[in-house]
């Protein structure tokens, strides 16, 4: 078994963190004022960083890589990486925002379709009483836009920018603005604000738990299917690999 604090899951290091090791790192973070990029990562970003120096060059140059995905977690393990659970982007959004109404964390949202995000942020000041979700801003904004964002979440000083813009979008964009953002932690969560706000449904508890979120999403969403090919052929470039490392 691999003694490392990290996996190397086909050129991509991913931290062996449980969802609670993840939170502490993150507490950091927050303690210390990093400009720290928390990057909740996926089977698919994984394989389409294959052909993408940048991408593979981005989650390897983020402070916390979270094992998000059972594709994720099984790798890891094939790998011979001791992995105890996934760290999905949601879960950790909500273990933090619970963690923020207790420590006074200010938080800001930006992402996804007009009003999304202020929706998400209503139900989560329901969820979590004396939360502090300081600014929202949707994901359909121009380049002209983008100066007058930046400001005002600097003015605001957030410690936490969630950043909704599907990946790995919001991986290119919080590693091009991070450090002109100076917030202690920037993480991308891709659709959780659409779960949060009710507009889209997350699967059963059962199903969660089975590990068969990936097929509930699918049959949701039936578009998924091109970007979900990428899944076997994850698994079979994993398998070929394992083979040559034993």
């Amino acid at each position: 078994m691999n003694s490392r604090h990290y996996a190397d899951i086909l050129g991509a290091r991913v931290d062996l963190v449980n969802t609670r090791e993840a939170l502490d790192k993150i507490k950091h973070f927050i303690i210390t004022r990093q400009s720290a990029h928390v990057i909740t990562l996926n089977a698919e970003i994984v394989y389409q960083a294959q052909n993408d120096p940048e991408l593979l060059r981005i989650i390897n140059s983020a402070d916390l890589v979270t094992p998000d995905g059972i594709g994720i977690v099984w790798a890891g393990r094939r790998l011979g990486y001791p992995f105890e659970e996934r760290v999905s982007g949601i879960d950790l959004l909500y273990l933090i925002c619970g963690q923020a109404s207790q420590e006074n964390w200010k938080i800001y949202f930006l992402g996804s379709a007009p009003g999304i995000a202020d929706e998400a942020a209503r139900q989560l000041t329901q969820k979590y009483p004396g939360i502090n979700i300081c600014g929202t801003h949707n994901g359909y904004f121009s380049e002209e836009q983008l100066p007058s964002i930046i400001e005002e979440i600097k003015a605001l000083q957030p410690d936490i920018l969630f950043v909704a813009l599907g990946a790995p979008g919001q991986e290119y964009w919080i590693n091009k603005f991070r450090q002109s953002l100076m917030v202690p932690v920037a993480i991308g969560v891709g659709g959780s604000f659409d779960v949060i706000a009710g507009v889209k449904s997350r699967a059963p508890e059962w199903m969660i738990k089975a590990n068969l979120e990936w097929l509930y999403r699918l049959l949701k969403e039936p578009s998924r299917f091109k970007r979900q090919l990428a899944l076997p052929k994850f698994v079979l470039l994993i398998l070929r690999h394992s083979l040559y490392k034993n």
